[in-house]
């Protein structure tokens, strides 16, 4: 699939490729496609002059766009390995992934490596916290300079030839993930995995040339651009956005749930076919999606470790009335099964290879407690999301969909420690904006009853706490709210 981006854009130089949004919705090229071509061609140059290639590793900590597609266009062709930093992780986590990721080369931004100087209040400003690399591997910088960054990539290199492209199968990427400072976790694809995933994403989305897509991810970007389709990356602010989405009328979209809920809140109007994942997405989250033009709007359930695993449409996901989150059907090439804890594993073409510093692993342990009926995933809850109260396991997971109703935003189910070594089961809600506290009472008292015996013991009206780069609920966060306002006497 990169093989062919490559070729795609050599063979129509003049098309838009990456297109940018103005503060006031209008929309403006930033780069075509003979821009990214010449640019990885001359990355790629930049790096082999420097000793990278086949079997290497460089660290990239570049944000979303030109340079960044490219700097991987690059790296891809060489051969090498692209580790994916994230300087928001803090330093002592990023110095913890960077030795075991032991990178020949770090590229970063301007923005993410402001660690001296002036610069200093730019890190902050932005929530980055890159720490001295000294010892890890040199940086370079990839773009403009500011004062005090390391010296620039393609340094003495601009009039090198890119050699020719690797044609085999090896490390791609590694992603990291889950883990500690001690022991941080990384995923490995391979080029073939990473085409696999590419190829399933292409199947699902069918772009078509010539009409703009909307998403930012590396999945998004690939696939669309590889099929002649320029892409938009989603604008920060929801305004902006909602303004973005009118101007554009993207034949297909890629947003995650709270990006979703954003635009939606300013009035945002879609088109074409609208994709979700990364976080929970309830069916009245894609029903409003549609309400509000989709021809149809899509639930993703992807990992990190296989991207995309599975997918749901709005229709056939509102229609599910059993327990659980209707995830969908397992995609072409996807296995799925159910262990005897009840965990959802999952396998195919585009698994990850293995986490770094580990042997390869067929299947990928989800994490998620599942079902499948008649082929379709039904999630059920993190595993270790569960709460104990009165000697029950009770799944979060099982139950939250059925406070999915209209008024609803959010909703998650924590337990709060009731100091005898049992849990409260308390639920978090978050209204839409607008809804009335006694109206949405009303609307919840149905849909409590039917809990039955995990009917919660507290049900509390607040908005819900989000973490990550994905902006997923964070649970950890909304236990302690629960527990701080039970503390209070806030029952409600």
């Amino acid at each position: 699939m990169i093989d062919s981006l490559a070729h795609t854009l050599r063979a129509r130089p003049d098309r838009p490729a990456l297109l940018g949004t103005t503060r006031t919705g209008a929309v403006r090229v930033r780069a075509t496609c003979a821009d990214l071509a010449d640019l990885g061609d001359r990355y790629a140059a930049a790096l082999h002059a420097r000793g990278i290639g086949r079997g290497g590793t460089v660290g990239v900590a570049v944000r979303p766009g030109p340079r960044a597609l490219a700097v991987l266009l690059a790296v891809h062709r060489l051969g090498a390995r692209a580790a994916v930093l994230d300087p928001g992780a803090g330093p002592d986590v990023l110095r913890a992934r960077l030795a075991l990721a032991e990178p020949g080369l770090v590229l970063a931004d301007a923005t993410a490596q402001a660690v001296a100087g002036w610069a200093r209040p730019l890190a902050r400003r932005a929530h980055l916290a890159l720490p001295d690399l000294a010892g890890l591997g040199p940086v370079v910088t990839v773009g403009p300079r500011l004062p005090g960054c390391a010296p620039a990539l393609d340094d003495g290199a601009r009039a090198a030839v890119p050699p020719r492209p690797v044609d085999e199968d090896a490390d791609a990427v590694v992603v990291f993930t889950s883990g500690t400072t001690s022991r941080p976790r990384a995923v490995v694809h391979t080029r073939s995995s990473l085409a696999a995933g590419m190829a399933t994403v292409t199947e699902l989305v069918r772009p078509r040339a010539g009409r703009p897509v909307l998403g930012g991810t590396f999945f998004v970007l690939v696939p669309s651009l590889a099929s002649g389709a320029p892409v938009a990356l989603p604008a920060r602010s929801p305004r902006v956005l909602a303004r973005q989405l009118r101007e554009l009328s993207p034949q297909a979209t890629y947003l995650t749930p709270p990006q979703l809920r954003s635009a939606l809140a300013r009035g945002a109007r879609f088109t074409g076919r609208v994709w979700t994942g990364s976080a929970p997405a309830s069916a009245s989250l894609l029903t409003r999606v549609k309400q509000a033009g989709a021809q149809e709007a899509w639930g993703v359930y992807a990992l990190t470790e296989l991207f995309p695993a599975a997918a749901v449409e709005q229709a056939e996901k509102a229609a599910h009335t059993g327990g659980g989150d209707l995830a969908g059907a397992a995609l072409p090439g996807v296995e799925a099964k159910v262990d005897g804890t009840g965990e959802l594993l999952v396998s195919g073409p585009a698994a990850r290879d293995r986490y770094l510093g580990e042997e390869p692993d067929r299947w990928v342990a989800t994490g998620d407690r599942a079902r499948l009926e008649e082929g379709r995933i039904v999630l059920e809850g993190r595993v270790k999301d569960m709460v104990l109260r009165r000697a029950e396991n009770i799944y979060p997971g099982l139950y939250e969909p059925s406070l999915q109703v209209p008024g609803v935003e959010l909703a998650v189910l924590v337990g709060v420690p009731a100091g005898d070594g049992d849990e409260r089961l308390v639920a978090v809600v978050q209204p839409e904006r607008g809804v009335g506290r006694r109206e949405l009472r009303a609307a919840l008292a149905g849909p409590l009853e039917r809990m039955g015996s995990a009917r919660p013991d507290a049900v509390l009206l607040a908005e819900v706490p989000l973490s990550g780069r994905s902006r997923k609920p964070d649970r950890a966060a909304a236990a302690r709210l629960a527990a701080r306002r039970l503390a209070e006497g806030g029952r409600r």
